[in-house]
């Protein structure tokens, strides 16, 4: 199973814990760590932080704040055919609910997304993206692809490097 497919599993899961959870997580990696940990940690990281420096770079290009590109992305890329719903993208993003509703309240203003009620839950709002949201978004994804393609077998380098290191 790749990261990117890892839909509603466990891995999924794991992957959105509470920031506290995670915490409780970091305290029981047993010491000690190898130079070699460390090395290959702080190389993924280096990486990370370049795709996402690329990523706020390209948004900001576009005249997109970083995380309006990430909630367009989480929007569109919601798995399952369920209509996104402001609690969904706050759980996705990993943000509050009411930060969740600010953004989506900008997003609305620059024309980007609509509201709807939810026809089985009225109390719920369903978030879509408009044209302009879709081709921007088409935009920027062609370029963010084009580079993941790029930094894809360092990543996988720097991914089994620590895998192997983990054994």
């Amino acid at each position: 199973m790749h990261l990117f497919e890892i839909g509603n599993s466990a891995r999924m899961d794991r992957l959105l814990r509470t920031k506290r959870q995670r915490r409780m997580t970091v305290k029981k990696i047993p010491p000690p760590l190898r130079q070699e940990d460390y090395e290959a940690l702080a190389d993924l990281r280096f990486a990370l932080r370049q795709f996402m420096d690329f990523s706020a770079s390209a948004a900001q290009s576009e005249g997109l704040p970083v995380q309006q590109h990430q909630a367009l992305l989480a929007i569109k890329g919601q798995r399952g055919g369920e209509a996104m719903t402001i609690g969904m993208l706050a759980e996705r993003l990993i943000i509050a609910p009411h930060t969740a509703t600010e953004l989506v309240g900008r997003l609305s203003d620059a024309g980007l997304v609509e509201r709807h009620a939810d026809p089985t839950d009225r109390r719920r709002q369903t978030i879509l993206l408009t044209e302009k949201a879709d081709k921007l978004l088409m935009r920027l994804s062609a370029v963010h692809l084009s580079e993941i393609r790029v930094m894809a077998p360092k990543l996988i380098e720097l991914l089994l490097e620590l895998q192997k290191t983990a054994k």
